[in-house]
């Protein structure tokens, strides 16, 4: 964009649903976005609004967004809408109010109820945005917005689904980036937990495959979101 929010605007941005991305407002207000490429206006009924790329990079202090041909295609075909596990994470992301466990954090949110009641809203929030922005509605399949932020879209599938993330004390999943376009790799020390993560990610519309490391031995999943 060409300059910065007005404090009227930056009031919206912050306001968005932290799992969805999903803003409200006056019609004037939220067009007023649309313009600035802080948000989209979704194509199918009830015609929701919702953070594109750069707003989610003001709501995060990332600056002014640096709207411009990217954010309008993120906003034309759907796929920038909602950001349900953002915080920091071994693919870079930083910053939010909810971020999914890959394991191996050093500092980890307490475990509990309210962790529970977070990542419940989490995971249900990642369905609606699937339901919102995938062609054909369907929830049963990773969205663009997991396609391009794979590491936090997998362990959110893994910890909605009760698994339990490494810490500093394993065992636990740990979810990690490979050089393959569109995998990640899950690691498990125990075997009878790694193939329960492969089930979970299965369900959860991923394609899960078990592999041996050359070297090692160490069994570890590769896991790609399914497109069909």
């Amino acid at each position: 964009m060409t300059r910065p929010p007005t404090a009227a605007q930056r009031r919206l941005v912050d306001a968005a649903d932290p799992v969805t991305g999903r803003l409200r407002g006056t019609p004037s207000q939220l067009a007023a976005l649309v313009r600035h490429g802080l948000a989209f206006r979704h194509p199918r009924p009830p015609h929701t609004h919702f953070l594109t790329p750069a707003g989610h990079r003001i709501r995060e202090g990332g600056g002014d967004g640096g709207a411009g041909a990217g954010a309008g295609a993120g906003a034309a075909d759907g796929t920038a809408a909602g950001r349900p596990a953002s915080g920091t994470g071994s693919d870079g992301a930083a910053g939010g109010v909810f971020a999914a466990r890959v394991g191996g954090e050093q500092d980890p949110p307490d475990a509990g109820p309210a962790r529970t009641r977070e990542v419940h809203s989490a995971w249900q929030g990642l369905l609606e945005l699937r339901r919102m922005t995938n062609t054909d509605g369907a929830v049963d399949r990773p969205c663009g917005w997991e396609r391009a932020h794979l590491v936090r879209a997998a362990a959110l599938a893994l910890e909605a689904a009760g698994h339990r993330p490494a810490g500093a004390d394993p065992p636990g999943y740990r979810v990690r980036a490979t050089p393959q376009p569109e995998a990640v790799a899950v690691h498990e020390p125990d075997a009878t937990a790694l193939r329960a993560c492969a089930v979970t990610l299965e369900r959860a519309g991923w394609q899960v495959g078990e592999y041996s490391e050359p070297r090692t031995g160490t069994r570890y999943l590769l896991a790609s979101p399914r497109r069909v």
